[in-house]
């Protein structure tokens, strides 16, 4: 059977055809529609974990019960995952554990365009990489193999456009579900004590040996002879993109990028006049390859970053020179925004009123940092906006009282706010942190979390209450506020701002997409054009929702004056949330019906 598959659907078949039991992951683009897609199978126990290392540690024990186990999350997932991943290899596994890594050139959805493929040399475990659908969904049961053949977790990286890109999939059938024994007892092989690691580590570096001969006769590392004039060496997506400008070219197509097979490498490179590296991000391969002796191209002739397409090789290749110029944009770029109706926007409204510094974090609210709210100054990572807030108070002392905020989701408190809230609590912090609880995990479409009450499969849970949570972390003030009423929602982030005290505030609105929480506003609001002054104060809130009409003839006493405009709401968009009218100077939007 054939089926149209995108990557992240391909990668969740060959879980299933390979029998996996146990599947884990916090949702992050590229990779989040697997984990979603494995629902489709009931035999595969998924769940959505608070953040990415509780998930490999999950992985981990289901592994070492003996079941096959695959942990999903997108590239700065790994960074969160690393303390686990880096002591795994030591332990090894019983059932076979694969972490997928969607790395996301170009930044389609990141805070930052890392190149995972250094995880695997850094961890010392070997790495797989698809080139299309169907290769996703191959490279899952072959990734298993190499798993218990070796004793070790695979990583299995994906793109952006291995994820999301679709392509026709040769079906198979389900993998005989082998039934897990449980774990055994075997300290000196899973207690990683200074004494034990000391021995396992050497089993590591046997291993990588093992791999590197294994690597030779892998049969996803295979030569393609065409023109011998020039012989390219690639892998993933860039395989394709290079296959498409190159047609008649030599190609090594590297299924296992790490570790590299060098006699194969050595053996093509001896057979072609010139070697080229085509690949995205990093030079890892070129690295590589130059390291065995042999010359090359790369990165001298294509960028260090963004994702590669046919034209960007074929002018790198041909130009011999590195651009730097940004690609032209094919079509009109469409900034992103708030929705309309975003819970968000009052809070970050109060927020550019307050002038406040605000420290923000990783969430669909990261996009008021722009114009026009203007109300978000840091980002760095998941959970890192407490931790910044409570440093720049121990910098700076008194003189931050009314003039730093904390701002977070309530998905990415869960996943590593908590420890940066308790830090603050124990070393008397007096910042104020304000949660946005929107019920879901929104940024990446509207994901369960421990916050929601549900699990991934709709299932009843508790939900966390992130009041109650506060006080236990030690935190004595606590407000909530519904940030659709904007006075209150001023008034009150103004009062914890100013409060010598550590304090939260929890926004408790449901995102507008939460079918299950969100109740529709009742009524939708125009603009009277005759009452509108022109004073832009509702543009402000930056909802899509809100235009901006200019130079409207406005008859005043029967002579006619041009003022430069006047708001306007488009009534396809507008979800009646009220706050526009909330904030007009002049009482110029109403409720339609209404004059």
């Amino acid at each position: 059977m054939r089926k149209l598959l995108s990557g992240n659907e391909a990668i969740a078949r060959g879980a299933y055809e390979a029998g996996v039991m146990v599947a884990a992951g916090y949702p992050g683009t590229p990779s989040t529609e697997i984990l979603e897609n494995l629902l489709h199978y009931p035999t595969i126990k998924v769940e959505w974990t608070p953040n990415e290392k509780v998930a490999l540690e999950v992985g981990s024990g289901a592994s070492l019960a003996g079941a096959r186990a695959l942990v999903t999350m997108k590239h700065v997932g790994v960074n969160v995952a690393a303390d686990p991943l880096m002591t795994l290899p030591y332990i090894g596994v019983k059932g076979g554990l694969i972490l997928v890594s969607a790395d996301d050139p170009s930044l389609h959805s990141s805070q930052n365009e890392q190149d995972n493929r250094h995880y695997a040399a850094f961890a010392k475990v070997p790495m797989l990489e698809p080139s299309d659908s169907q290769e996703a969904k191959d490279f899952v049961a072959i990734a298993f193999s190499v798993s218990e053949k070796f004793d070790t977790i695979v990583l299995f990286r994906t793109t952006t456009r291995i994820s999301h890109s679709v392509s026709i999939v040769e079906l198979a059938h389900l993998r005989k579900l082998k039934i897990p024994s449980g774990p055994i007892k075997a300290p000196l092989k899973y207690v990683m004590v200074p004494a034990n690691a000391r021995k396992r580590h050497l089993i590591v570096e046997e291993r990588i040996e093992k791999l590197k001969a294994f690597a030779e006769g892998f049969p996803e590392n295979r030569i393609e002879w065409g023109k011998k004039s020039v012989g390219i060496i690639t892998s993933g997506i860039s395989f394709q993109h290079a296959k498409e400008v190159f047609p008649q070219a030599s190609f090594l197509k590297l299924g296992m990028t790490y570790p590299l097979p060098e006699k194969m490498i050595k053996r093509f490179a001896h057979n072609v006049k010139e070697v080229l590296v085509v690949e995205e991000l990093d030079p890892f391969l070129e690295e590589q390859v130059t390291l065995l002796g042999i010359k090359v191209k790369g990165k001298s002739l294509l960028p260090r970053w963004g994702e590669l397409d046919p034209d960007r090789i074929e002018e790198g290749m041909k130009t011999k020179h590195l651009k730097t110029a940004e690609p032209k944009e094919a079509i009109p770029s469409r900034p992103p925004n708030l929705c309309p109706g975003c819970p968000h926007r009052g809070v970050f409204y109060a927020l550019n009123k307050l002038k406040v510094f605000v420290t923000g974090d990783i969430g669909c609210y990261t996009l008021a940092f722009m114009p026009p709210l203007n109300a978000i100054d840091t980002t760095l990572c998941m959970g890192a906006g407490i931790g910044q807030a409570h440093g720049i108070e121990k910098a700076m002392g008194d003189n931050t009282l009314g003039k730093v905020v904390a701002v977070i989701g309530d998905s990415t408190f869960l996943h590593s706010g908590i420890t940066g809230l308790l830090n603050m609590s124990y070393n008397q912090g007096r910042s104020t942190v304000i949660i946005l609880d929107n019920r879901y995990t929104a940024m990446t479409g509207g994901q369960e979390h421990p916050g929601t009450g549900f699990t991934i499969r709709g299932e009843k849970t508790f939900r966390i209450d992130y009041g109650e949570l506060g006080k236990a972390l030690g935190a004595k003030n606590i407000r909530k506020v519904n940030p659709y009423h904007v006075d209150e929602t001023l008034t009150t982030i103004k009062e914890e701002v100013n409060r010598p005290e550590l304090s939260i505030v929890i926004s408790e609105a449901p995102c507008i997409f939460n079918r299950r929480e969100f109740t529709p506003f009742p009524t939708r609001f125009h603009v009277m054009e005759e009452a509108c002054i022109g004073c832009q104060t509702c543009i402000h809130l930056g909802c899509p929702a809100l235009g901006w009409v200019k130079n409207i003839p406005h008859d005043t006493g029967g002579e006619k004056k041009k003022k430069k405009g006047r708001a306007m709401i488009d009534p396809l968009l507008c979800i009646g949330c009220g706050v526009c009218q909330q904030v007009c100077k002049t009482k110029a939007i109403k409720e339609f019906g209404r004059e």
